[in-house]
């Protein structure tokens, strides 16, 4: 049969998950071809026609600006036309999202009790039970986001799901810091081991700049061969100050865009900052004896590095993540790692 748009009911096109690479692909087979395969619907009350299987294809035709679409049903009840529809399908690689979408779908809209549900895939209550708990525990907003294809399903179910149960908003925030950037399933996952491993400083990272998080690993992770010849985990230690760089940064920023704290945690972000000041000041001081002991002095006994200083002023907004800075400053009022 031929039917035309406004006749379909779209109800369930949120189960499936778009894959915007194989829907150019069949839009350009659309466009010369023509439609060779029929969209699957159910007849439904006051004439309309459920789509069960073919939303691609009706996505592509209304860009194409056809008229109708053709469609064959089947004279079965909407909740048994799913399951067969997924049935049909099951030869291919499952995605426990889509699983989860639809047994909610059949659980919570038509009544099919997780007994029935679990006879009717041929799968265990356990395995219905943790479906259903898949999709009830990744936020809406990132549910959206699997649906539209701007996170990978696999990626939200193997990383974001377990940040999700350990914290919500932290898993919101990530969602959106990976969309903008389009990552791969792999980045997301360096990207989770980072968030669990890491402290909280590196957390923040993490969800604020997921790029600078993803260099950094990319230099940990280079070659030996590639590296300077260096003792003791050189790229791990340049890394770490890299980070502090980035993150003295971004506290600076906090600070000029204004804080709106009461006494009591201004008296706390004090003593932190002191705090951090202490342990830069540390820091540099250890580096300081140890890098230049470690360099051969030329005839004067100058190390060659005492007296390096950083090209640009360390509150320029583009000064590169140098591996450390004089803790007297470009004015040499403050230590790097505390407030200005």
């Amino acid at each position: 049969m031929e039917l035309e748009f406004h006749q379909l009911d779209r109800r369930y096109e949120s189960l499936r998950v778009r894959q915007p690479a194989r829907e150019r692909r069949l839009l350009a087979s659309l466009a010369e071809l023509g439609q060779q395969m029929p969209i699957v619907v159910v007849a439904a009350p006051a004439g309309a026609h459920v789509v069960v299987d073919g939303y691609k294809r009706v996505r592509c035709l209304e860009r194409l600006h056809r008229d109708t679409v053709q469609a064959v049903s089947w004279e079965m009840p909407e909740p048994d036309a799913l399951i067969f529809r997924h049935r049909l399908h099951a030869e291919g690689p499952a995605c426990a999202i889509e699983e989860g979408w639809l047994l909610r779908t059949l659980y919570e809209d038509h009544g099919v009790s997780m007994e029935q549900l679990a006879r009717r895939f041929d799968r265990s209550v356990s395995w219905v039970s943790r479906r259903l708990s898949l999709v009830r525990e990744l936020p809406d907003v990132v549910q959206r986001r699997v649906q539209e294809g701007r996170v990978a399903a696999h990626a939200a179910m193997k990383y974001l799901v377990p940040l999700a149960r350990a914290n919500a908003p932290a898993c919101v925030r990530l969602t959106d810091a990976i969309t903008a950037r389009s990552l791969t399933t792999r980045q997301v996952g360096r990207l989770y081991d980072a968030y669990v491993s890491g402290t909280p400083a590196v957390r923040e990272l993490v969800l604020t700049d997921p790029g600078l998080v993803l260099r950094l690993d990319d230099e940990a992770q280079r070659p030996a061969a590639d590296l300077p010849a260096a003792p003791g985990g050189a790229v791990a230690f340049l890394s770490d100050l890299h980070v502090i760089g980035a993150v003295a940064r971004r506290a600076r920023q906090r600070v000029r865009e204004g804080l709106a704290l009461v006494p009591a945690d201004r008296e706390r972000a004090w003593r932190a900052c002191c705090r951090a000041q202490d342990d830069v000041d540390q820091l540099y001081q250890q580096c300081r004896e140890v890098l230049t002991d470690a360099r051969s002095r030329d005839a004067h006994g100058d190390s060659g590095i005492a007296d390096v200083r950083p090209r640009c002023p360390p509150d320029c907004a583009d000064a590169p993540a140098l591996p450390w800075r004089d803790p007297q400053g470009a004015g040499g009022g403050t230590s790097a790692g505390a407030a200005p």
